[in-house]
């Protein structure tokens, strides 16, 4: 699976689908989330709200993932997770790689080939950049995928993506893995 670190806006992506990091009320918010929602239109909280009469009647579970139509955004999907939040005593790398692992997963589920995630938790949940890139990469990475073929991480702001980009290096020179630096980066299969 091909690695792709950049910053930008994440809404804008042609990827299959896009990960939104959510609340669990999944009715919007700020950030990543107040973004999607205002670039996918009101369609998609429309269809956030169907979750929420259905399986997620309770909230969608810090970890745990869920997809939309993507409406006027390029995706054609959104998956929606909730990361863990550090501010209120969520520190567990576990629950953070669970969110892009069950990411992963709804996207093999609906045959996306190609994903893009924010820095999930690294916002307004409190938690470092760096452990974000760490675990969000090695979970990448690591993951079994059948049908995803490139991952794009789309980080807000050049700060962000630099430090994506060193603890990828460092990733890489730790497991033997040979990347190109600065342009797409392989990961492996």
């Amino acid at each position: 699976m091909q690695i792709h670190i950049t910053a930008g806006d994440i809404t804008a992506s042609t990827a299959d689908a896009i990960v939104n990091a959510a609340n669990s009320s999944l009715l919007g918010g700020g950030g990543v989330d107040g973004a999607i929602h205002r670039a996918a239109g009101p369609a998609l909280l429309a269809a956030c709200r169907e979750l929420r009469s259905g399986t997620w009647a309770q909230g969608l579970p810090t970890g745990e993932a869920a997809a939309t139509p993507g409406f006027d955004l390029p995706a054609r999907w959104v998956i929606h997770t909730v990361g863990p939040n550090a501010r209120a005593g969520e520190t567990d790398p576990a629950l953070l790689a669970s969110c892009f692992r069950r990411a992963l997963d709804i996207a093999e589920e609906l045959g996306a080939e190609t994903v893009a995630f924010p820095a999930i938790s690294a916002g307004v949940y409190g938690w470092n950049p760096a452990t974000v890139a760490r675990v969000g990469l090695s979970t990448v990475r690591d993951y079994p995928a059948r049908t995803v073929r490139s991952v794009d991480f789309v980080l807000f702001g050049a700060a962000t993506e630099q430090i994506f980009r060193s603890v990828w290096q460092e990733l890489s020179a730790a497991s033997g893995t040979v990347t190109s630096g600065t342009g797409p980066e392989d990961a492996g299969s």
